[in-house]
């Protein structure tokens, strides 16, 4: 290698590496956290509006009826992304609390016997629904993030009755 290459690539590297910090830099937030959604540190809980959430996050796909004027709103990123968003907003408006649903703690919390309401209601909208007919089962899954690989939860309704009879996980191949 010539003598004039060398100090040509150590600029080059140089410089490479000042733009993967800069890059990086782009997804954490003031405290240097990874963000998990852009937008979420504009975002105050018992502060931020209604609107505030909405202007950060578009328009939800579902709005649940919390009673009282309290709703939650409800924002998957899919079919083929890993959160789903659940949004607690309070009767008067404000912005009380919100977590990613999509998660193996949060999914351990489903039991047979729950409803099929009840588990559309806590981890939103599946990414599919696939019906068994001669298992009499109908099986919703949703794509979430284990560690560092992507995998699908599955849940396990018995058709006649919408029940959950048990749940599965898949991992994902070629991923």
């Amino acid at each position: 290698m010539s003598a004039r290459l060398i100090p040509f690539i150590r600029r080059c590297a140089a410089t490479a590496g000042a733009l993967v910090a800069a890059v990086a830099m782009l997804g954490c937030d003031r405290n240097g956290n990874p963000i998990e959604e852009f937008g979420l540190d504009k975002l105050q809980k018992g502060v931020s509006s209604e609107a505030d959430v909405r202007g950060v996050m578009g328009q939800p796909d579902t709005v649940w009826d919390d009673g009282s004027g309290a709703r939650t709103l409800e924002y998957p990123k899919g079919p083929e992304g890993i959160r789903t968003w659940m949004f607690a907003i309070g009767a008067s408006g404000t912005l009380i609390d919100y977590r990613q649903v999509l998660t193996q703690e949060h999914f351990d919390t489903i039991r047979p016997g729950m409803s099929a309401d009840e588990v559309r209601r806590q981890f939103g909208r599946p990414r599919s629904v696939v019906q068994f007919a001669r298992k009499n089962e109908e099986v919703w899954d949703w794509k979430y993030r284990y560690v560092h690989e992507d995998r699908l939860f599955n849940v396990h309704f018995d058709m006649a009755t919408k029940q959950v009879v048990r749940m599965t996980i898949s991992e994902m191949s070629g991923h």
